[in-house]
């Protein structure tokens, strides 16, 4: 089970101005969506991040290659033309220089920070609580294009996008797709001429972001980007859609246990003769229908499970403060689950309780299983208040929860 989202405001309605559930049943995958800062609650995403933080960012933060790259006119630049060592103790070669960024973004190219899903907290918390809402793996993007200018030709994306305008504003053309619903091996390039044809037709949407403004494009919609008149930033949200693909790929992973489908093939024919290959083919299909039909839901659902914990990761923790939190537990201590923690816990049969979380497992006595479950449920809870243990018992517990990363301090009522 995966822990409840704790964002002040939904990240999912902040960026789409659709609850969870109506974005689900009548946008996701389906249809591009603008929404004008109006028509969003009214936190805009100045707080995410603005352009005095992209200075920090390039200037202050050591960011090193693969997290930024710079791109003009279509094509990406080489890294040597906007990096550098970082002096003195940092000589690593490939930290973003500050007076070369400079000097590209004047001569009009555009600025990539990637991953700030992993460096910038705001847009963290962002990435996660968007992770939780949706079910599937995010990441995050930032888009400096100085006026006037274009960083990146038509193209299509192989993921889902949340495009959220920062500062300036950017004009946007939006085509239908040339490929529905791609997968990450069918990237643009490798339909280049169909891309530049449907490019060269009327668009679907020709919009202009101003601040706070926010647009959806389900994988595969092509789409460039102009700035006007000013320096323009933006976040974009990539959702990583988990795919029937996907689900098959699970499935085969879990069919390595069938013997039929172990069997080798012939060895002394060509394999590349159809005929050699006949009769496998269909001792093949008659054995993936036999093995599918015996696998339980329950079983693709934890390979599905392992899937997507392995590419989002649950809310940060402090490391050194949660060793202080773990050895000064008291009766009154408020802790919570972490956020977007993905857990199971089952009996052994030494009478010991399991619980698997975060690619490992921890084995407590089978006599606080009740208080595991209630700690890891979702409510606040103090050692007085967990259900089923005395308050000692409570503590170590809630100091062992704590040591492992499975619960957080949960501040003051």
């Amino acid at each position: 089970m995966t822990s409840t989202p704790r964002d002040p405001v939904d990240p999912l309605l902040r960026v789409s101005g659709m609850s969870t559930a109506e974005f689900a049943s009548t946008t996701w995958s389906r249809r591009p969506l603008l929404r004008r800062a109006h028509e969003l609650p009214g936190v805009g995403f100045a707080d995410l991040l603005d352009l005095d933080a992209v200075d920090e960012l390039v200037s202050m933060r050591g960011l090193r290659t693969p997290f930024a790259r710079m791109a003009k006119d279509g094509q990406v630049l080489a890294t040597t033309r906007f990096t550098g060592g970082g002096g003195a103790g940092a000589e690593i070669a490939d930290q973003l220089a500050d007076d070369k960024v400079l000097a590209e973004i004047g001569s009009g190219a555009t600025l990539v920070l990637q991953g700030l899903h992993r460096v910038w907290p705001p847009v963290v918390d962002l990435a996660g609580g968007l992770a939780r809402a949706l079910g599937h793996p995010t990441q995050v993007n930032a888009y400096v294009t100085p006026a006037q200018s274009t960083g990146f030709a038509p193209h299509y994306d192989v993921h889902d996008v949340f495009v959220l305008q920062l500062a300036g504003r950017k004009s946007w053309r939006v085509h239908e797709p040339v490929l529905v619903d791609p997968l990450r091996d069918q990237p643009w390039d490798a339909r280049a001429d169909e891309v530049a044809a449907r490019a060269a037709e009327e668009p679907l949407l020709d919009v202009t972001l101003e601040p706070g403004d926010a647009l959806y494009l389900p994988r595969g919609y092509l789409h460039a980007a102009t700035a006007l008149g000013e320096v323009s930033a933006h976040l974009t949200v990539g959702v990583q859609a988990v795919t029937r693909a996907t689900v098959a790929s699970q499935v085969l992973d879990l069919l390595g246990e069938d013997r039929e489908l172990r069997r080798s093939l012939p060895a002394g024919v060509d394999l590349g003769d159809p005929a050699a290959v006949a009769d496998d083919l269909a001792a093949t299909r008659e054995a993936l229908h036999a093995a599918v039909d015996r696998l339980e839901v329950s079983a693709v659902a934890d390979a599905l499970a392992r899937h997507v914990a392995s590419r989002v990761r649950p809310e940060p923790i402090s490391p050194l403060a949660q060793l202080r939190a773990g050895t000064s537990v008291e009766a009154g201590t408020r802790v919570r689950v972490r956020a977007g923690l993905r857990w199971t816990a089952a009996a052994e049969s030494d009478g010991r309780l399991a619980v698997r979380a975060l690619g490992r497992t921890l084995r407590v006595p089978g006599a606080v299983e009740d208080g595991v479950r209630h700690l890891l449920g979702g409510d606040v809870l103090t050692p007085a208040s967990v259900p089923g243990l005395d308050e000692a018992d409570a503590r170590v517990l809630v100091a062992r929860l704590l040591r492992e990363g499975l619960v957080v301090p949960a501040g003051h009522a």
